[in-house]
Order: structure tokens, then sequence, then C-alpha cells
């Protein structure tokens, strides 16, 4: 992974955190670091023109998931990192912190049906944007 990619222009309004099952209730302050995350050092995030790449990727044996919409301009520039990752259209944003409820704009589960792929899933819904 190539480190220090310009962030795209215009900047994107929100950006993405995949979940593999449904958020805690009420969503914390802080929320709590996957295994990946914790182990990187970054919250891995996605633009909305990467989740479709980024779920079949990382997230191909799943049926469903949920996603965590967040606000990209409530954190601070210097603490996302947009990082070259081959085949996910662009640098992927990494977060250097961590986010919660205050960030969170909203939620949506995603299923898949057996035949389908995630871009199927996301060809056919106007959620990210």
């Amino acid at each position: 992974m190539a480190s220090g990619e310009q962030p795209p222009s215009p900047l994107p309004t929100y950006v993405y955190k995949i979940i593999p099952s449904a958020p805690p209730s009420p969503i914390p302050d802080f929320y709590p670091l996957s295994d990946l995350d914790r182990q990187d050092g970054f919250v891995h995030l996605s633009t909305a023109r990467q989740v479709p790449v980024t779920s079949s990727l990382f997230f191909t044996s799943f049926t469903s998931f949920h996603i965590l919409k967040l606000r990209l301009s409530n954190f601070d520039p210097a603490t996302v990192k947009w990082d070259e990752v081959p085949g996910t259209n662009g640098g992927c944003p990494h977060l250097y912190g961590n986010f919660g409820a205050k960030d969170v704009v909203d939620s949506k589960e995603f299923l898949r049906a057996g035949d389908q792929t995630w871009e199927d899933v996301f060809r056919s819904d106007s959620w990210l944007e």
C-alpha cells in the first residue's frame, strides 16, 4: 500500500465503515475498533465509489453486513490519510484516530442473495452518496 496519496477533489461528503454486524445501539462516543483497525493503527474507510469493490475484496463470504455513513468534515484533515490500495478505485481514506456517535449520520444493513455480487447489490441502491 502506497501512503500519502492526494485526497480526491472535490472531497466526498461522506466516507463509509463496513462492519460485519449491527452497530451497538446507541452508537458509543468512541466506536470499538475492529481487530484489523487496531492491528493496522487506523480505521479502514471507503468512499461511496469504493464500497462495492471493498465489499467484494474483503466481504466475499458475507451475505449481509452493515455500513456506517460518516461525515468526513467532522474529522481533522490531518487525521485522514488517503492511501492507494490496488484495485479500489483510488486512494482509500484511513482515519488515524476514532469516530463515534457524533460522526455517524446513518447506518444501513445490506443483504446479498446467493446469486448476487456485492456490485449487484449496490448498483440498485441509492443510499451511498
